[in-house]
């Protein structure tokens, strides 16, 4: 039996520790250990989850969360667990939320970028993503001073826009969001 790929199962992720220091994603049945964010990532995430919140909130549309949740995409053995830095839930599909998780794909993610994460989120994440049918998706990167937003199409995620520095991030999905992005990148 020597080489056997056995993969952890949902169990096995809700049997690990409680940690103040590290957070897991249960990604193609391996358990990914997230390296702990920078400062500069934290603030691009609380400053846009932040402005999102608003927005979602004053019109009705929705709930909107951070990091750490977990969200579950898949049944079975096929599951898996990620924990997007930032979540939109709309009013029509609020049955996704239950106590200790999402269960579903939400209707936007978002990832901010750090060099530990870059090249899964922009690629084996957005291809998860589609996949289990999340409508938008944005790839902010506090580095470059960039946004990227990317809407579902037929053959996965298609890039609607790629805002710089000082551009206004605007979403298909949800018109009137309008996000000046050098209030995220200010203090960069």
């Amino acid at each position: 039996m020597r080489g056997t790929k056995i993969k952890f199962t949902y169990a096995d992720y809700k049997s690990l520790p409680v940690s103040e220091t590290r957070r897991y994603e249960l990604l193609g049945g391996e358990i990914v250990i997230v390296p702990a964010p920078t400062e500069p990532h934290q603030r691009v995430v609380r400053d846009l989850g932040f402005m999102l919140w608003e927005f979602v909130r004053k019109n009705g549309l929705g709930w909107v969360y951070p990091a750490p949740l977990d969200v579950v995409l898949g049944e079975g053995e096929n599951v898996e667990v990620v924990q997007p830095d930032v979540i939109f839930i709309s009013q029509e599909r609020r049955s996704l939320i239950q106590k200790e998780e999402i269960h579903g794909a939400p209707d936007l993610v978002v990832e901010v970028l750090s060099p530990g994460t870059e090249e899964r989120d922009r690629h084996y994440k957005k291809t998860l993503y589609a996949r289990h049918g999340v409508q938008e998706y944005w790839i902010v990167d506090p580095e470059r001073k960039t946004a990227e937003v990317y809407t579902l199409g037929e053959s996965g995620f298609e890039l609607v826009s790629r805002y710089r520095g000082d551009g206004t991030l605007v979403s298909p999905l949800l018109p009137g969001l309008a996000i000046p992005l050098r209030e995220i990148f200010a203090e960069l």
